[in-house]
């Protein structure tokens, strides 16, 4: 497939800069795969779709406050600093972003916080707008997360205009997050409320959880006609045996397996044994899922609505059939779903 087969004019007025109200009641386009029949639903309808015995698979990610901004030594500039990921934990060594990148060079230290809480300095370029640095810090590993913490802002994507909030820290946050690691929310995790899960308990739905650590290649755009020539960036994931044993029983009795998300199911379709089954892993993954591609593990799946031309697009597309999606997407337009992150939701069953 081509490129320019998933593009499609977005209204910015369609792009989300604010969550629904509540998680739970953002709307629910639900798409039928074998028929391309569409329903419009609220996002807490999704309990109507599922029964006893049927699994969905979460990523647990937690996301950190991974956007800084400092000064640069002798200038003062302001420079924002973006964490990627941690490097090597003893020498606190990590890979970043820097804006504006034409003023930062090796060898010069950045200072965070009005007392200098951190201070960093520049080890190596890495991209053109990527850099590694190294934290000056003394202090224990839980006080450095602890300014981390105090200094670093929800990394809320470039596309929501306005500063993050409060607010932000706790809803651009899935309420079953629980390992650091990622850059960027698992968003078709953001819908679930704690009473909506408890509401799919007691109806007998089981929850099995992976782990993939969203980073910034998730959204790196596709800037090759040819996608078979689109490389992926690497993220780490992790899958216990015992999250894969929930999914195997469901694939075993013929029960509906639903991917939360376009992460969880990058996760699962890395970790596919011969017999295809799930199983257990701790590694990296540069998949890319484009149509045509033939799933093994979930025959359902959550998502939310994406920018066009994106890998995200494209594996939902691989998903629903990408004619379905395509007509699906002009539907969404005509209704006026919200986009992106803190946007709609679509159930493709």
């Amino acid at each position: 497939m081509k490129l320019s087969q998933f593009k499609f004019n977005l209204p910015e007025s369609l792009v989300a800069n604010n969550p629904s109200e509540q998680r739970d009641e953002a709307r629910l386009m639900v798409l039928h795969k074998d028929s391309g029949k569409i329903e419009h639903k609220i996002f807490k309808d999704v309990l109507g779709y599922f029964d006893d015995k049927d699994v969905m698979i979460l990523n647990n990610t937690k996301v950190f406050p991974a956007r800084l901004y400092g000064n640069k030594e002798k200038t003062g500039a302001t420079i924002e600093v973006f964490l990627l990921r941690e490097l090597n934990k003893e020498l606190r060594l990590w890979d970043v972003l820097v804006d504006p990148a034409r003023k930062i060079r090796v060898g010069n230290k950045l200072y965070f916080g009005d007392d200098d809480l951190l201070v960093a300095e520049v080890v190596d370029n890495t991209t053109s707008r990527g850099r590694t640095i190294r934290f000056l810090f003394d202090g224990t590993d839980e006080e450095f997360r602890k300014n981390i913490e105090i200094l670093g802002e929800t990394p809320l994507p470039k596309y929501i205009k306005r500063k993050a909030t409060a607010q932000d820290k706790e809803r651009y946050q899935t309420i079953f997050a629980k390992h650091e690691g990622a850059v960027a929310a698992p968003t078709a995790g953001l819908h679930f409320s704690r009473e909506l899960m408890k509401r799919l308990e007691l109806k007998g739905v089981n929850f099995a959880e992976v782990t993939l650590h969203v980073g910034l290649g998730t959204f790196r755009s596709v800037e090759v006609e040819d996608l078979t020539k689109h490389k992926m960036d690497s993220e780490q994931f992790i899958i216990e045996q015992k999250d894969a044993d929930i999914v195997n029983k469901a694939i075993e009795d013929k029960r509906k397996i639903c991917a939360v998300g376009t992460t969880s199911m990058r996760a699962i379709e890395s970790a596919v044994s011969s017999n295809r089954t799930l199983k257990a892993a701790n590694d990296w993954t540069s998949k890319f899922i484009f149509p045509p591609y033939d799933f093994s593990i979930a025959n359902s799946m959550i998502t939310n609505f994406h920018t066009p031309e994106s890998t995200l697009l494209m594996m939902v597309s691989a998903f629903g059939g990408y004619d379905y999606v395509r007509n699906a997407y002009e539907v969404a337009l005509k209704e006026k779903y919200r986009f992106y992150s803190y946007g709609d939701a679509m159930l493709i069953i």
